[in-house]
């Protein structure tokens, strides 16, 4: 089975979490706008692949892309980008942490690994 492992700066602190089907969310508030922005994320053999993206609104510096649809509210899309070995994901005491969802549950990034320090996402496999 595939999962999620959570690691913060040089590799300490792995923590792992099981993907059921290989999926994974990430919400966050723009520090600046103030505007959440919600990602969908598939983990597999060759890396973490962006599937889907929304935005609730536009601002400076996080326009929606071209082809963007508005719908409910949300502008989406589906980014065309390859796959990521790796994703880290920066933190600060001046803005909220990052949530994560797996599977419906969703919980900030804090409640599974704490500090500021930015945390690597990666796929990894069951031992």
């Amino acid at each position: 089975m595939i999962g999620l492992c959570l690691m913060l700066a040089a590799g300490v602190n792995i923590v792992r979490l099981d993907l059921p089907d290989g999926r994974f969310g990430l919400r966050w508030v723009h520090s600046i706008e103030k505007v959440e922005w919600q990602e969908d994320w598939r983990a597999d053999g060759t890396g973490l692949s962006l599937t889907e993206a929304r935005i609730k609104g536009s601002g400076a510096g996080m326009e929606p892309p071209e082809g963007a649809r508005l719908r409910d509210g949300w502008y989406e899309w589906r980014p065309g980008v390859p796959p990521l070995p790796r994703l880290i994901l920066g933190r600060s005491d001046a803005v909220a942490d990052h949530i994560l969802c797996i599977g419906g549950d969703c919980r900030p990034l804090w409640a599974y690994i704490a500090g500021t320090d930015p945390v690597t996402l990666e796929p990894c496999h069951a031992p």
